[in-house]
């Protein structure tokens, strides 16, 4: 299999990209699926890695590709989910679902998969390489189910509401949570803002006097009593 320079520098963005997201990971938003990102960006580094290292280009690029595939239209999705495009970010998801569950469920176990496991079987014995590559895309085979679950309530309550829920791998979101202070703030500005308009009307009243919006100014300055 001979390594093309375009498939090099593919390897090389990749590779990159997964290590950015493992420096990038203990400062990002701590989600329910914490442990899991760790344990997918590790089998993903290494399955990289090893891959390149054995020279195992194709079905190297054929994992890459097909993850690469439903990758593209996440990140619009949230994008558009924080600049608060309801629709268009629905859409994405929409898109996003059908093509992370059908490149996951069914095109990585019945094209990768069968070819690792049974169809190399055919032509080599096996080795060391034929364990440790099946055993890391057999754990990201159990991530894409454990994922596709959380993806598919999404979608059910997409259809129930009519609207794309939050992120269902985490309590509350960043942006929620500013919302909720916003919102808390507000309340609190307006009380203060009737409690003084309550107290300086009441404090007018007892002293016998009426507020000034009930008075008639005539031109030459004396004030006539409605």
């Amino acid at each position: 299999q001979p390594l093309q320079p375009s498939l090099f520098w593919y390897y090389l963005l990749e590779l990159s990209f997964y290590w950015s997201l493992v420096f990038t990971l203990p400062f990002d938003v701590k989600r329910k699926d914490f442990k899991e990102q760790i344990v997918h960006h590790a089998a993903t580094i290494l399955l990289i890695s090893f891959s390149y290292c054995a020279n195992y280009i194709r079905i190297g690029t054929l994992v890459m590709v097909i993850h690469d595939a439903s990758d593209c239209f996440l990140e619009p999705t949230k994008i558009f989910n924080y600049m608060k495009w309801k629709k268009t970010c629905d859409s994405l998801f929409m898109i996003f679902s059908a093509v992370f569950l059908i490149s996951r469920l069914v095109i990585f176990p019945y094209t990768v998969l069968y070819n690792t496991y049974y169809y190399s079987m055919e032509i080599f014995q096996p080795f060391f390489g034929y364990y440790f590559m099946n055993a890391l895309l057999i754990i990201l085979q159990l991530l894409h189910v454990f994922w596709s679950c959380l993806i598919i309530h999404m979608v059910y309550k997409f259809i129930l509401q009519g609207t794309m829920e939050k992120d269902m791998r985490s309590d509350t979101e960043e942006s929620d949570k500013d919302e909720e202070r916003e919102k808390i703030r507000e309340k609190e500005k307006n009380g203060i803002t009737y409690f003084s308009n309550v107290t300086s009307n009441n404090y007018i009243q007892r002293n016998g006097s009426e507020p000034l919006n009930n008075r008639t100014h005539l031109t030459n300055g004396h004030v006539k009593e409605r």
